[in-house]
């Protein structure tokens, strides 16, 4: 495959400003969504999706000092997210919804240049603008940047936590590959506390390096670092969980409400939430039926309720358990959207946008797997979190942050397809004046 560096500009100025121009023209792509997405929601609705109500009710709560609490849960969202938004509620108690797309536009901007930055690490400048092209008109991650949810913060922060991961991996020197590794650890642990589901994938891929690629030694040594300063970043989180509930809670007590979402007799790969009266009920009348002291919180109680329900089910029904698997599988690679509210006539622009990446990506990660064990990390997010949604409800939704680090490979290989033409075209011109 040819040197890519050799396919790189011959100026360090030129990329900075072609950079700065595809930044410019995202952030313009996405003020022009933000708009377009306002004049389709009526009134009175603020949103179209009720998880950005739970993040405009706990944002305004920072602000005003009050307790970090949704209806009578004090556990059911992390606060990375709100906290972003707060500043917007000092002034006032429903801030223009307009003024909170900002906070996921310039996340939205963000991660095109943080996608540049890993991949011009990677593979050298024309690939890093290759890629700040793909992401920048890429339509999943312009909806990540639309919609009041907390996908448009975490996708910088998960690029970070692999950008400073692949730079600890790759370094020649000690101090410098644990000092990337820490900082990788302050962006998983931030990153975390926007989207918790990211927490278990140091569990899914670390395995995999240390198995499969050389350097186990640095890998232990970075992966033990990263996961030190994560645990320092979310310990006022845990400490927190510990005062409400008297038990460690490492995320929210949300897991037992996702999982019987996904697998429960009433189950259908979609999310419906409509079972949570019926549960909330059980668990007030099991705990005025109790006699003594309960553990835990009500709260607590009703996720470990739920969570029960969730593993039964699936041990009695483990046909449809794997049926609805299947499902989920379709719902999260499939090209079109799973929402015709949502996507209505975009989803040939989605499946358009989404094909050529995801199947230049998988090709890349193919291609590149063999030169070290970064290149295949940046394929994983993708696997992970399709597992991971296999269990939980699913959809286009949650692939899209890891499409972003699959975008690195796919301009990767995009870049080298780019430096064979142009190391093959002076030898053909050479050819054809001889003739």
């Amino acid at each position: 495959m040819a040197d890519l560096q050799s396919a790189a500009l011959p100026q360090t100025g030129y990329y900075r400003w072609l950079l700065l121009l595809i930044l410019l023209l995202g952030l313009g792509i996405r003020l022009g969504a933000a708009f377009w997405w306002e004049s389709r929601i009526a009134e009175p609705n603020r949103f179209f999706f009720g998880d950005s109500l739970s993040y405009e009710v706990l944002a305004r709560q920072i602000a005003h000092g009050d307790d970090f609490v949704y209806g009578d849960s004090y556990i059911a969202r992390t606060p990375g997210y709100p906290l972003l938004l707060a500043p917007f509620y000092w002034f006032s108690d429903q801030p223009p919804t307009i003024a909170l797309r900002l906070v996921g536009i310039f996340c939205g901007v963000a991660a095109i240049g943080l996608t540049a930055w890993l991949t011009r690490m990677l593979f050298g400048p024309l690939a890093g603008l290759i890629a700040a092209v793909l992401v920048c008109f890429y339509p999943g991650a312009i909806a990540m940047s639309v919609f009041v949810l907390s996908e448009a913060p975490f996708v910088p922060l998960m690029l970070l936590n692999l950008g400073w991961m692949v730079a600890a991996l790759r370094s020649d020197r000690p101090g410098s590959s644990l000092t990337w590794a820490a900082l990788a650890g302050a962006a998983f642990g931030l990153a975390i506390l926007v989207r918790p589901s990211w927490m278990m994938f140091p569990f899914f891929a670390a395995p995999i390096g240390l198995l499969f690629y050389e350097n186990r030694r640095q890998q232990l040594q970075c992966y033990l670092v990263a996961g030190l300063v994560a645990v320092v970043v979310m310990s006022p989180w845990w400490v927190r969980n510990y005062r409400v509930t008297g038990k460690f809670v490492p995320t929210t007590l949300q897991v037992g409400a996702s999982l019987y979402d996904g697998i429960s007799p009433m189950a259908t790969g979609a999310s419906d939430m409509r079972y949570v009266p019926e549960f909330r009920q059980a668990q007030a009348d099991a705990d005025a039926a109790a006699d003594g002291h309960l553990p835990g919180t009500y709260e607590s109680r009703l996720d470990d309720r739920m969570k029960q329900a969730s593993i039964q089910w699936a041990r009695q029904n483990p046909g449809q358990v794997i049926s609805l698997a299947g499902v989920k599988l379709w719902r999260y690679w499939t090209p079109l959207g799973n929402n015709q509210e949502v996507s209505g006539k975009m989803e040939l622009i989605t499946a358009i946008g989404y094909l050529p990446l995801v199947l230049t990506g998988i090709a890349g990660a193919i291609c590149f797997v063999r030169r070290g064990w970064v290149y295949l990390l940046l394929a994983l997010p993708i696997v992970y979190f399709c597992c991971l949604h296999l269990v939980f409800v699913s959809s286009i939704r949650y692939r899209q942050p890891p499409m972003l680090a699959l975008v690195v490979l796919s301009a990767g290989l995009l870049a080298s397809w780019l430096g064979q033409k142009a190391s093959h075209a002076p030898a053909s011109e050479a050819e054809a004046s001889a003739n």
